[in-house]
């Protein structure tokens, strides 16, 4: 399986970090193909720009002008998320939202002519990504499950999982989130490191 992973922290020592060793470790022992796109080494601009903007508006009757006005790491993006049958993310959440470098991702890749189209009456999206056979966001963060659900409505997966990858169809969508990482023992953050490897192993 080729497993395309979105990852966002800008700390080399940050739990996050240790995430992704994991995930590596475990699609490498699942015999696995890894594509690592690492946004902050990458120096991604996240911003959404004029031009930007007119690639989103002209994409659905001009899709040629509007794929010329992408940035060319978009580009690469683009060929690299239509290759892949997995697809992870792999962030902390700050202030109950994904950091700026994830958003911007999200808005600059999940993208009409690239990861959906309109239908003819452009009121309904139709998801571009066949080969994608799911999608799994691994997110750390301080604040207690049970308040981010009862408090701040579980916003990630809303907006996310929901108002994002089950809008444009992409089915199997998995989350999960490692919570009060600050505050909880160096044993437990060894067995959530374990566990991720795990579920990285056995994906299917």
């Amino acid at each position: 399986m080729r497993v395309l992973v979105v990852f966002n922290h800008p700390y080399e020592q940050s739990y996050c970090n240790a995430i992704l060793n994991s995930v590596t470790k475990g699609l490498e022992k699942g015999g696995h193909e890894l594509d690592l796109i690492h946004l902050d080494n990458d120096e991604f601009d996240p911003v959404m720009r004029a031009k930007d903007l007119k690639a989103f508006v002209t994409a659905s009757k001009h899709p040629e002008l509007s794929y010329e006005l992408l940035d060319e790491q978009v580009k690469d993006y683009k060929d690299r998320l239509e290759k892949a049958d997995h697809l992870i993310f792999v962030f902390p959440i700050w202030w109950e939202i994904m950091p700026a470098l994830t958003k911007g991702f999200i808005d600059k890749i999940i993208f009409p002519g690239i990861a959906y189209n309109y239908n003819e009456k452009g009121n309904r999206m139709i998801g571009r990504l066949k080969k994608l056979k799911g999608i799994t966001m691994i997110t750390t963060m301080n604040t207690p499950h049970i308040a981010y659900w009862a408090l701040f409505g579980n916003a990630i997966k809303k907006a996310l999982l929901m108002g994002t990858f089950w809008k444009i169809g992409v089915p199997n969508r998995k989350w999960i989130n490692l919570s009060f990482v600050k505050f909880v023992s160096q044993q437990k953050r060894e067995k959530w490191l374990t566990k991720v490897e795990q579920f990285a192993i056995l994906m299917k």
